[in-house]
C-alpha cells in the first residue's frame, strides 16, 4: 500500500471514529431530557383528559371526548377488552418514556406505538367512578407534536453527511502531507535518469520538509560536481593511457624482430586498448538523444564487423522496416556487445562457432528484439548477474580476456533510451538477451 493510500485510511478511520464517539456522546446526553420531556408532555395531556372526564356526567362526556379530540390534534377514546395494541417499548429511548409516563400517570398505565392497527403515541389510562369504585378505561392517541421517538431517517442523513466530509477531509489532509514527498520521489527518479539539474523548493513552510529538500539539492549538487570530476579524470585517463600504447605498438613494429612475438605483444597491446573502450563505455555520462532508428541495418552494419566465420556467425529475421526510438550510437554499442559476448561465450559445443539469431516482436507501442546464441546458457542463479560490472558467470569465463562489462554497458545502454534488458536461457541451450525499446511511430 502506498503511503498516500496509508495515511488516507488511518485518518478516515480517526476521523469516522470521532464521529462516531461524538455522535452516541450526542445521543446519551440527549436522551434522558428527551425522553422525559416527551413524556411528560403526553402525561399532561393524559392528566388534562383525566380531570376533565373525572368531573362530567356520562352525557356531556360524548362532547367533551369530541372536544378533546379537536384540541392539538389529541384524540381520547374509550378503552375496550377487545382492543388489540403493540407495546411502545422497543428500545432504550422509548422504555424510558414509558417507565417516566408510568411514574407520573401510575403503574397501570400503558404506552402503545398502535391500536387496532392506527399507528401513533397511544397512552391507555383509567378513571375511578366515585359512586362504586369501579374504573373506566380510556386511550389517548397524542397528536404528531407528541409523538415521541428517534427520526431515524434524520440521523442516517447527517450521519451519512458527516462520514462523506471525513472521507473528503481524509483526502484533501492525505494529499498535502503526501505532495512534497511525491516532490522528492519525482525528483529522486529523475536524478536516476541522470538529470542532475532537479532542485526541489527550499522555502516550504514544513520545517522538516524544508531540511529534507537542503540535504537533497546538496546531494544533487555534490552528484553533479562528482559526475563533472569524473568525465574529466576518465577523459584524462584515455588520453594517457592511449599515448604509452601507441608507442609501444610503434617499438614493437621497429625493433622486435621475432614474428610470433610480434604478433602476441600487438595482440595484447589490442586488447588493453579494447579494455580501455570498454571502460569508457561504461562510464559514458547519459545523455542519449533518441531519435527513429532502423534497426535492420545498423544490425547489418554491426555485424559486418565480425568477419571470421569461424568464430561467430549472424543471422538477422528483423524486418527492414522497423524503426525504434534509439540513440544510434548507444544501440549498435548494445548490438556489438552482445555479438561480441555471443563470440566470447556463446560458441556451440558441437562446431566451436557462435550461432547468433536475431528475431524480434511488437508488443503495444514496444518492439522486444531478441539476441541468443547456441551455447551452454548461464546457471539460473547467476542469470541476475550478469549485468554486474566485472561478473563472470562461470570459470571458464574467468579464464575469458574480456574487461567483464560487456553486458553492464549494454544494460546501462538500454536505460539510458528508455528501454529494458532482460536476459534469459532458452529452452534448448543458449542464452536470449530481449531488448525492449519503444517503437517509432
Amino acid at each position: 500500500m502506498s503511503l498516500f493510500w496509508r495515511t488516507f485510511f488511518l485518518l478516515a478511520l480517526l476521523l469516522a471514529g470521532g464521529v462516531f464517539a461524538w455522535l452516541q456522546t450526542l445521543r446519551a446526553l440527549e436522551l434522558e431530557p428527551r425522553a422525559v420531556q416527551a413524556a411528560q408532555q403526553t402525561a399532561g395531556l393524559v392528566n388534562l383528559a383525566r380531570a376533565a372526564l373525572k368531573t362530567s356526567d356520562g352525557i356531556s362526556r360524548v362532547a367533551l371526548l369530541k372536544s378533546l379530540t379537536a384540541e392539538d390534534g389529541a384524540r381520547v377514546t374509550p378503552r375496550e377488552p377487545k382492543d388489540t395494541w403493540e407495546t411502545f417499548e422497543t428500545d432504550r429511548f422509548s422504555r424510558r418514556v414509558g417507565q417516566e409516563l408510568r411514574s407520573v400517570l401510575g403503574e397501570d398505565a400503558i404506552a402503545a406505538r398502535s391500536v387496532n392497527g392506527v399507528k401513533g403515541l397511544w397512552v391507555g389510562f383509567s378513571i375511578e367512578r366515585e359512586r362504586d369504585k369501579t374504573r373506566d378505561f380510556f386511550w389517548l392517541q397524542a397528536g404528531p407534536a407528541h409523538e415521541a421517538g428517534v427520526n431515524r431517517e434524520t440521523l442516517l442523513t447527517w450521519t451519512g453527511i458527516a462520514f462523506l466530509a471525513t472521507l473528503v477531509g481524509s483526502v484533501a489532509i492525505a494529499s498535502l502531507i503526501n505532495r512534497p514527498l511525491k516532490q522528492l520521489s519525482f525528483a529522486a527518479s529523475r536524478i536516476r535518469e541522470g538529470d542532475l539539474d532537479s532542485r526541489l523548493d527550499e522555502n516550504t513552510l514544513t520545517s522538516e520538509i524544508r531540511e529534507v529538500n537542503m540535504g537533497f539539492n546538496r546531494m544533487a549538487r555534490e552528484l553533479a560536481r562528482v559526475e563533472e570530476d569524473r568525465a574529466v579524470m576518465l577523459a584524462g585517463i584515455s588520453h594517457d593511457l592511449r599515448t604509452p600504447l601507441a608507442r609501444l605498438r610503434l617499438e614493437t613494429e621497429m625493433s622486435v624482430e621475432d614474428e610470433e612475438a610480434k604478433r602476441n605483444m600487438a595482440m595484447d597491446i589490442d586488447q588493453l586498448d579494447a579494455i580501455i573502450d570498454k571502460f569508457m563505455d561504461y562510464a559514458r555520462p547519459g545523455d542519449s538523444q533518441l531519435r527513429p532508428v532502423l534497426v535492420s541495418p545498423l544490425i547489418d552494419r554491426e555485424a559486418s564487423l565480425f568477419r571470421d566465420p569461424s568464430q561467430i556467425r549472424i543471422t538477422s529475421r528483423v524486418a527492414i522496416d522497423l524503426q525504434v526510438l534509439a540513440d544510434e550510437t548507444e544501440l549498435a554499442r548494445v548490438f556489438l556487445n552482445l555479438f561480441e559476448n555471443a563470440r566470447r561465450y556463446g560458441r556451440g559445443t558441437d562446431t566451436g562457432v557462435a550461432e547468433v539469431m536475431i528475431t524480434y516482436v511488437k508488443t503495444g507501442p514496444w518492439a522486444i528484439i531478441s539476441v541468443r546464441d547456441h551455447g551452454s546458457g548461464v546457471a539460473p542463479e547467476k542469470l541476475s548477474q550478469l549485468t554486474t560490472p566485472f561478473f563472470r558467470g562461470d570459470a571458464a569465463r574467468t579464464a575469458a580476456t574480456g574487461a567483464g562489462l560487456g553486458l553492464a554497458i549494454v544494460e546501462k545502454s538500454m536505460q539510458r533510451m528508455g528501454g529494458t534488458l532482460e536476459l534469459a536461457n532458452a529452452s534448448d541451450g543458449g542464452l536470449v538477451a530481449h531488448l525492449r525499446l519503444k517503437r517509432a511511430i
